[in-house]
C-alpha cells in the first residue's frame, strides 16, 4: 500500500478498532466522560461485568471498565478522543468534572487542534477536533 496515511488523514478511517480506559470510580467516570465528550455513556454489564460504554456514530468506540490489573495512566500510549468541532467547550468541562489540563488547545497544522488533559481518574488523553 502506497498510501501516506499522514497525506490521507481522515477521521473517518480508522486503525483502532476499540479502547479500553481503567478507571477507578465507574460512575464518576461515566460522568466526567458524558459530560466532557457531550455525549451518552451507558452503563452495561456484559458477562457479569459492568461497563460504561462510549459508542461514536461515525465510527469506532471504547469502554470505561475498573479493573485491578490494569492501573490509571499518565505515561503510555495516548489516546484522541474525538470532540467533533467543540474543543474549548470540552477542555472547559475537565476541571468541572473532577479533570486537569495538562497543556491547553494547541494547533496540530492542517491536523487540527488537541488538548491533553488527565480525566477524573487519572488517564491522560488528547481531546481532538478539527
Amino acid at each position: 500500500m502506497d498510501v501516506n496515511p499522514v497525506e490521507s488523514f481522515n477521521i473517518n478511517y480508522n486503525l483502532s478498532v476499540w479502547f479500553d480506559i481503567p478507571v477507578v470510580d465507574l460512575d464518576r467516570a461515566i460522568a466526567f466522560y458524558a459530560r466532557v465528550l457531550d455525549t451518552d455513556v451507558v452503563s452495561e454489564v456484559i458477562d457479569g461485568i459492568r461497563y460504561g460504554l462510549i459508542r461514536s456514530e461515525f465510527g469506532n468506540g471504547g469502554c470505561l471498565m475498573v479493573d485491578e490489573i490494569r492501573i490509571t495512566s499518565q505515561q503510555g500510549p495516548l489516546i484522541y478522543l474525538n470532540v467533533y468541532g467543540r474543543l474549548a467547550q470540552a477542555v472547559d468541562r475537565v476541571t468541572d468534572m473532577g479533570g486537569a489540563v495538562l497543556e491547553g488547545i494547541h494547533p496540530l497544522g492542517r491536523w487540527g487542534h488537541r488538548a491533553i488533559i488527565l480525566d477524573s481518574e487519572g488517564n491522560r488523553l488528547a481531546l481532538h477536533s478539527f
